[in-house]
């Protein structure tokens, strides 16, 4: 027995020396922006496929990797590249980690610079190319087959060829009239406005008329007197922007627009061009965003031609992704939609016929990633393995699916031109980050990087991942639960709610650490719980789960985060007398709401770049989940939080970006107006000049001051835990 005990207190002792020799983070260490961060970030390896031969890319070389043995020759260097550069009396590069190998087979590397990108061929030690675009250009749009690029310049479009000519795709561009942009304020998937033809013949570009909508006063403080920074920014109810698509012939200059016919209160979204470039198709959608339509336009003359098919939901739907054509057969197409409840992939002919639903079951396609051209199969990745996981998966035509690569969390892969490769990097709870090399034909793997996890060096605190139920009764809602650094169970501490709530996002994922963010570490070291709960109407879901929350946001958002705060309550080592909640955009939404509906609960928040009342919100995201003011008054009324301002009685710290173009800052200003007038008493702090989130040395202040903000208010009994 004697024994036993002895060495029971040794491997204590031995514990606690380990723990000891742990270090605990500092700020700098979790937050981007921070001057340790990326020290504290897992090895990565940077690539870039070359056909289908994929190449390491260094500081000062790039090496290709051989796909049986994993080892990497060198392909060409820094010294190399600069030293043709130089020849030509061009600016030298720093690193190649950018650069990109456009065209398999042959020696040409491409680089941009601030105003021109440049295509070197290494071999013949020459410049192969050089397309001059100027440091103003924005929103550029490379097109390889014609090596040509699309920018704007202010609002304008251009485009500029190889052999140095210029062209001006339009000249009254304005705040008013705006060509070449991303449009409907990058809802429905939009990511950009021009759509290069697949030889690079035509450009389909989005021109958006907007001197309709509303102008909204942002204000510059930069000048030695501040000055008006006008944004058009159309809310729920008002005038919308009007979009018509352009189709600009490369080689003649001319323009045609698609007849569309009246583009008021209409979406035009998902733009895909025919392999022959004799088709251009459009994703049409109405303004109560209820009814989609695939249609088909002649791109010589822009007339309309025939609508393909059609969806509807008494709802709303989303069209979030393009029709992509089979590279072995243009007369069929696949195209993503959530029309049987769940994102999945459909097969259709070019007269608008369903041949198939390739994907199917009780979860939803994340990613399509593109085509395995030699085994005809779609590769993209999806939760079907597990909710809050993200795998690759190849699909062929007769829809058997196939997993590739490893069965746990969560992936980011990339692709081989023909798709027969694919460069797999993903993490887990438990790995870093991997990297593997997939042949997706017989799914043989090739290990390229496992990387060690920084925080090893760290007293990291522990994490637990679970389920609880819904509000319904019936709905499984997943949780992440961080316990305090030195954890003590026999201990009271404080929790911090730290919520979004919203749709298009989540909380918790089996990537590493089970995605936790920085600062709940962070707060964890300074002795609080940090609880984090997926609510119904957040992403990957699945329809029903998203819609629960329509025309009522924040309703039952709020629900089910009670029924986490319920769970919290019910665990012995929680303070319930001392509880709070954080969150920013929807997540300032939901703290404000949560913190005014429920006084009693929540002692302290922060609520970021709120939203404080949806008809101060944009006309897209805020009418397909609420629809309009007004034909929807009571729940614009029911979620606004001007209503709530007399019910604040803890301490609520809320912050804006002083020039935020998404939850503008009279969302927030109105709530302070709100709570003078009822006599309450929230704190205010703004970041004068930033926009709807912190970045750089302003993220690790930002963090720094809501931390001690709980701090003042929610102090953890046990200062031990402290980290100042």
């Amino acid at each position: 027995m004697k024994s036993i005990l002895i060495m029971s207190m040794a491997l204590i002792m031995a514990a606690d020396t380990m723990a000891q020799e742990k270090r605990l983070f500092t700020i700098d260490d979790l937050v981007s922006g921070g001057s340790t961060y990326y020290d504290c970030q897992p090895e990565r390896m940077y690539t870039e496929w070359w056909g289908d031969e994929l190449v390491k890319l260094g500081v000062d070389e790039c090496s290709v990797i051989d796909k049986v043995t994993g080892n990497a020759t060198q392909l060409v260097s820094l010294s190399e590249v600069n030293a043709i550069l130089r020849s030509y009396g061009k600016r030298q590069l720093s690193h190649l980690l950018r650069v990109k190998f456009p065209y398999p087979g042959k020696s040409l590397l491409m680089a941009e610079m601030p105003d021109e990108q440049v295509i070197v061929d290494w071999k013949e030690a020459n410049i192969h190319s050089s397309i001059k675009f100027g440091n103003k250009a924005e929103n550029k749009d490379w097109e390889p087959t014609s090596n040509q690029i699309a920018y704007t310049d202010g609002y304008n479009l251009c485009v500029a060829k190889a052999d140095g000519k210029t062209y001006d795709i339009s000249q009254d561009g304005t705040i008013d009239l705006v060509y070449g942009q991303s449009v409907h304020r990058n809802e429905f998937g939009i990511e950009k406005g021009t759509f290069w033809s697949p030889s690079g013949k035509y450009l389909a570009f989005y021109r958006m008329d907007q001197s309709m909508v509303t102008t909204y006063p942002q204000v510059d403080i930069s000048p030695r007197v501040a000055e008006l920074a006008p944004d058009k920014y159309p809310m729920a109810g008002m005038n919308s922007h009007k979009v018509t698509v352009g189709i600009y012939n490369a080689e003649t200059q001319k323009i045609v627009y698609l007849n569309a016919g009246d583009p008021t209160n209409r979406y035009f979204t998902n733009i895909a061009w025919s392999p022959d470039e004799k088709s251009v198709y459009m994703i049409e959608l109405n303004r109560d965003q209820n009814h989609a339509q695939l249609i088909q336009y002649n791109a010589l003359n822009g007339q309309k031609e025939k609508v393909l098919f059609e969806e509807k939901n008494d709802k709303y739907v989303e069209p979030m992704h393009p029709i992509r054509f089979l590279p072995w057969d243009s007369e069929k197409f696949v195209y993503l939609t959530r029309k049987d409840g769940f994102l999945h992939i459909y097969l259709y002919n070019t007269e608008g016929k369903e041949l198939a639903q390739l994907t199917k079951g009780e979860f939803e396609v994340i990613d399509f990633l593109g085509f395995d051209k030699k085994h005809k199969a779609i590769l993209y990745t999806s939760n079907e393995a597990n909710l809050i996981q993200n795998n690759l998966y190849k699909v062929d035509m007769k829809g058997h699916r196939t997993l590739l690569g490893n069965a746990t969390g969560w992936h980011r892969p990339t692709i081989s031109s023909s798709g027969s490769f694919v460069c797999d990097e993903y993490s887990s709870p438990e790995i870093a980050r991997n990297i593997d090399l997939i042949e997706t034909g017989k799914g043989k793997q090739l290990n390229l990087l496992t990387a060690s996890d920084p925080w090893d060096a760290f007293q990291v605190p522990e994490m637990k991942v679970g389920t609880i139920k819904a509000a319904d009764g019936v709905t499984d809602l997943y949780y992440r639960l961080t316990l305090p650094t030195n954890f003590d169970p026999n201990k009271k501490y404080p929790a911090v709610v730290y919520v979004y709530g919203g749709p298009h996002a989540h909380n918790v994922d089996a990537s590493l650490h089970w995605g936790i963010r920085g600062w709940d570490v962070f707060m964890a070291q300074q002795g609080y719980i940090m609880f984090s709960l997926d609510n119904r109407g957040s992403e990957h879901r699945g329809l029903a789960f998203e819609q629960a929350t329509f025309r009522h946001l924040g309703d039952v958002e709020m629900a089910d985060q009670m029924k986490g705060v319920e769970f919290l309550k019910s665990l012995p080592y929680v303070d319930a007398d001392r509880l709070g909640v954080d969150g920013w955009s929807f997540g300032g939404f939901m703290t404000i709401n949560l913190i005014t509906s429920f006084p009693e609960t929540f002692k302290v928040g922060v609520a970021g770049g709120p939203v404080v009342d949806w008809k101060y919100y944009e006309v897209m995201y805020g009418e397909r989940y609420m629809d309009t003011p007004q034909t929807n008054p009571e729940g614009y009324a029911s979620s606004s939080l001007l209503s709530k301002a007399k019910n604040l009685k803890g301490r609520l710290l809320v912050i804006y970006g002083g020039n935020d173009p998404t939850c503008v800052p009279q969302h927030t200003l109105s709530f302070i107006r709100a709570c003078i007038d009822a006599g309450t008493y929230p704190d205010l702090f703004t970041y004068p000049g930033d926009e709807h989130n912190m970045r750089g040395t302003d993220r690790v202040h930002l963090e720094n001051k809501i931390t001690r903000y709980f701090n003042d208010f929610l102090r953890p009994l046990n200062k031990d835990n402290n980290n100042k």
